[in-house]
C-alpha cells in the first residue's frame, strides 16, 4: 500500500494555497471537472464495469455503485450548479469596535482539510471534491475497495481539471482503498480538521469509535411513514410507494410503514398493488400479516425488522392504535434521519412535526426529498443526523467555520 501520511501532508499544504485561489479560478476548475466527466463517459463506464464485475449480481449495493450515462450527466450538471453557488467562506458575520479602539470582525473561513470515508457510491467522489473546492477546503477521499476502479478514474478527471486551472492538484487526494489507510487518517490530527463518514451504520459507528480527528456523522436512515386515520388514502399510497421504490438503496427511502388500525384494512388493500408491482418484500407484524394475506412477498416480522435499514426492496409494516403509539415507536426506532406523517388533520400533523426528533420531518410528502439538491442547497456530503454544527443535508454552506480578525494600533491589555 502507498504510504498515506505523505499524501495527507501534501493535501494539507495544498489547502493553504487553495485559500489564495480566486473565485474565478475555482469556478473554472469546477466547470472543467464537469466537462471532463462528459468527455470521459466511456472511460468511467469501463472502470465502473470492472468494479461491478467483482460484485455478486444480487448485491443490494450494486445500485449505489452503478454508473450509467444519465447518472454521469447528472453528476456533471450537479457540479455546474455547485460552481454557480456563492462561496460560503470569507463572509463577514459580525463587526464591532471596542472602547479601546480595537476593530473586531468575525468571518466565515474554510475548515481546512476535510476527510471523507464512504462506501460504494462513486458519485460521492465528485460531490465531495466539488463542494470542498467551492468552499476552498482541501479534501482527502477514502472510498471503498468495491468502487476503487471508478474512484481512480474519477480522481484523474478532477486532478486534470485542477492543473488546467493552475490549482494545486493535491487539493483533492484519493487515499488507497485498503482499510489500513483509514487508520492513518484517523490519527492525522495535525493535518486533518474533520472527518465525515458516509455509508452504513456499521461504517459510521467504526469511524466515530476510532477517529481522533473530530467527526461529523452523516447517519444511517431508518425512515418511517405514519399513515394516520384521517389520511387521504390515494395520497398515502402514492407517498409510501414513492418513498420505497424510487431509489430503495438510499438513506432517505422508507423502511417502516406505521398504519392506524382504523384505516388499515382499506389502506393496505390499496397499497398492495403498488408494492407488488416492484416485488417489494413486506415484513408484517401480526395484525398487518392477517390483512395482507395473499400478498406474494409476505414475511412475519420479528422485533429486529423494526429499526432496520433495508437499503433494498423490503420494508416493515406495523398496525398502531393511534398517533401516540406511532410516536412512541418512532422515538424507539428512529435514527433521526427522515420521518413522515400522512394526514388531513392539521392538528395531528402539527403535533408530529413538533414532537418527532429528526433532521427532516414531513407532513404529506415522501421522505425521498431529504437531499441537498432537492432542498436547493446543491450537492451534499451526506445527511447529518447529529445536532452539532450541521443537521440535515450537509451541503456547501456548512463546510466553513469562523475566525475573528482583530486590527489594532498598539493596544495592550492592562
Amino acid at each position: 500500500m502507498q504510504p498515506v501520511e505523505p499524501l495527507i501532508i501534501k493535501t494539507y499544504k495544498a489547502a493553504i494555497e487553495l485559500r489564495n485561489c480566486t473565485d474565478k479560478q475555482i469556478k473554472s476548475a469546477l466547470q472543467s471537472i464537469a466537462d471532463g466527466l462528459i468527455e470521459n463517459i466511456n472511460t468511467l463506464l469501463k472502470a465502473n464495469a470492472r468494479d461491478l464485475a467483482k460484485q455478486a449480481p444480487d448485491n443490494p449495493r450494486n445500485d449505489r455503485l452503478m454508473l450509467n450515462e444519465q447518472r454521469i450527466k447528472n453528476i456533471a450538471n450537479s457540479i455546474r450548479n455547485i460552481s454557480k453557488l456563492p462561496n460560503p467562506s470569507g463572509i463577514p458575520l459580525q463587526k464591532r469596535i471596542l472602547p479601546n479602539g480595537l476593530q473586531l470582525q468575525k468571518v466565515s473561513v474554510p475548515m481546512g482539510v476535510v476527510g471523507a470515508v464512504y462506501e460504494s457510491r462513486p458519485n460521492v467522489t465528485f460531490d465531495i471534491a466539488a463542494l470542498c473546492l467551492r468552499s476552498q477546503n482541501g479534501c482527502l477521499l477514502k472510498g471503498s475497495s468495491d468502487a476503487d476502479e471508478t474512484n481512480k478514474a474519477a480522481i484523474k478527471i478532477v486532478k486534470n481539471a485542477l492543473q488546467k486551472n493552475a490549482i494545486n492538484p493535491n487539493s483533492v487526494t484519493l487515499l488507497p482503498s485498503e482499510r489500513e489507510a483509514v487508520k492513518e487518517l484517523f490519527t492525522a490530527t495535525r493535518y486533518v480538521d474533520v472527518i465525515i463518514p458516509r455509508g452504513s451504520d456499521g461504517l459510521i459507528r467504526y469511524v466515530r469509535e476510532n477517529s481522533l480527528v473530530p467527526v461529523i456523522e452523516t447517519g444511517a436512515g431508518v425512515c418511517h411513514i405514519y399513515v394516520e386515520k384521517e389520511a387521504d388514502i390515494k395520497k398515502a399510497v402514492d407517498i409510501v410507494v414513492n418513498a420505497k421504490v424510487s431509489r430503495p438503496s438510499v438513506c432517505n427511502a422508507v423502511d417502516a410503514i406505521l398504519v392506524d388500525e382504523k384505516i388499515a384494512p382499506t389502506f393496505l388493500e390499496k397499497l398492495k398493488p403498488g408494492l407488488d408491482k416492484y416485488q417489494v418484500e413486506i415484513f408484517a407484524d401480526k395484525k398487518a400479516y392477517q390483512l395482507l394475506k395473499g400478498y406474494p412477498n409476505l414475511v412475519p416480522a420479528t422485533a429486529e425488522d423494526f429499526g432496520r435499514e433495508f437499503l433494498s426492496l423490503r420494508c416493515a409494516i406495523k398496525i398502531v392504535k393511534d398517533i401516540d403509539e406511532a410516536l412512541l415507536h418512532i422515538q424507539e426506532h428512529s435514527t433521526k434521519h427522515s420521518e413522515a406523517i400522512v394526514s388531513k388533520n392539521k392538528k395531528q400533523c402539527a403535533r408530529f412535526l413538533k414532537e418527532v426528533d429528526a433532521a427532516a420531518v414531513y407532513a404529506n410528502a415522501s421522505t425521498r426529498f431529504t437531499d441537498g439538491e432537492e432542498f436547493g442547497l446543491g450537492a451534499e456530503i451526506g445527511i447529518s443526523t447529529q445536532k452539532l454544527h450541521a443537521r440535515g443535508p450537509f451541503a456547501l454552506e456548512k463546510l466553513v467555520t469562523e475566525k475573528w480578525l482583530i486590527k489594532g494600533n498598539g493596544q495592550i491589555r492592562g
